[in-house]
């Protein structure tokens, strides 16, 4: 063999080599990016309403995680009663993201020993996602002619409501009616008179809102049903209009949200399910949740939709009356104020 003819063969093997090990370094390079970013799972539980919310929220928050970290989000999805869900939960339902009808609610799951402590400041907003107010929903044309909460103390006016003691939407119209009498400078025994005139008119207690709006629209039982502004609008979109009111005191619904520190731990994806928690505050997931009637908690879009929204002019918090625990124990335990009404009432 010549010299000429042994140089190029040995060129060849080189570059044969080269392209090999490049190759080779290429799969590694690869394989190892798919090591380090497998999918990441994340269970979702949720009350009912939040439903048609979340349909539009996911498919975004997926898309921006994977052009950010090369990663695909699947989601386990869970909706249903408030109160159910919590049990479920706190029953060993794998959920990694809560997000509850009210902060009592996962409060218990804290209890429980699933969440930490202090997970209300772990989020924006204290970990309030979404807001609603209180609403009364009348027959066509209002023929009893109800416009404020007082008018459901008349006699002769039938109202619908669920059962606070097993409904967390029925706690926040017992709220409601409590601290309208309470934010216009009514004494405690006055409020309790008030709200036992309400419940007075109010011939059944079904067990939750599915079936308070039950016996109103479908047996046709009440003059108002108190409900959220939201399950109204809701209803609405879905071609089921029905004319309501917002009272101008009213009391601001706080829907929380908050990661299941026991559960991320275990399953290792802590930081997608607190970055989706986050995501749940951009405007672009807020706006989601105003198109089913939530009041947004982004100043932003919630100025953007003002005209959405009814203002209401004397609103007012669980915390001003004194927040969940105390409003638990004084309101819904039993023997407190709501058992008390009742035992009145017999």
């Amino acid at each position: 063999m010549g010299l000429w003819q042994w140089l190029t063969q040995r060129k060849r093997l080189v570059s044969l080599f080269l392209l090999g090990l490049g190759l080779s370094l290429a799969v590694a390079s690869c394989s190892a990016s798919k090591a380090q970013n497998p999918d990441v799972e994340i269970t979702l539980v949720s009350y009912a309403v939040t439903r048609p919310a979340f349909k539009k929220i996911i498919p975004q928050f997926v898309q921006e995680w994977k052009k950010q970290h090369n990663q695909r989000v699947l989601f386990n999805e869970s909706y249903g009663g408030s109160g159910a869900q919590t049990r479920a939960v706190i029953d060993g339902l794998d959920a990694d993201v809560v997000n509850l009808a009210l902060a009592l609610d996962i409060k218990k799951i804290e209890k429980a020993g699933l969440i930490q402590a202090g997970w209300e400041k772990k989020a924006p907003n204290n970990a309030i996602a979404t807001k609603s107010v209180a609403a009364l929903v009348t027959r066509k044309d209002n023929p009893k002619q109800i416009k404020t909460w007082a008018d459901l103390t008349k006699e002769g006016v039938n109202v619908i409501t669920a059962n606070p003691k097993t409904s967390g939407v029925a706690r926040w119209n017992f709220l409601a009616l409590w601290g309208s009498q309470k934010e216009t400078g009514a004494s405690d025994a006055q409020a309790l008179e008030f709200t036992s005139k309400v419940y007075k008119n109010t011939p059944v207690l079904p067990r939750d809102s599915r079936e308070a709006s039950d016996v109103f629209f479908n047996q046709g039982q009440g003059d108002v049903l108190i409900n959220y502004e939201n399950e109204i609008i809701l209803a609405g979109l879905r071609g089921k209009k029905s004319p309501y009111i917002v009272p101008q005191v009213n009391i601001s619904i706080e829907n929380p949200v908050a990661v299941v520190d026991k559960n991320v731990e275990k399953h290792g994806n802590r930081e997608v399910a607190e970055a989706f928690v986050k995501y749940l505050f951009t405007s672009a997931a807020q706006r989601e949740f105003a198109k089913v009637g939530f009041r947004p908690v982004d100043a932003t879009v919630a100025q953007e939709l003002a005209n959405q929204f009814p203002p209401v002019k004397t609103l007012f918090t669980v915390q001003e009356l004194g927040g969940w625990d105390l409003v638990q124990k004084q309101f819904f335990a039993d023997g407190a104020a709501f058992d008390e009404i009742q035992a009145n009432l017999k």
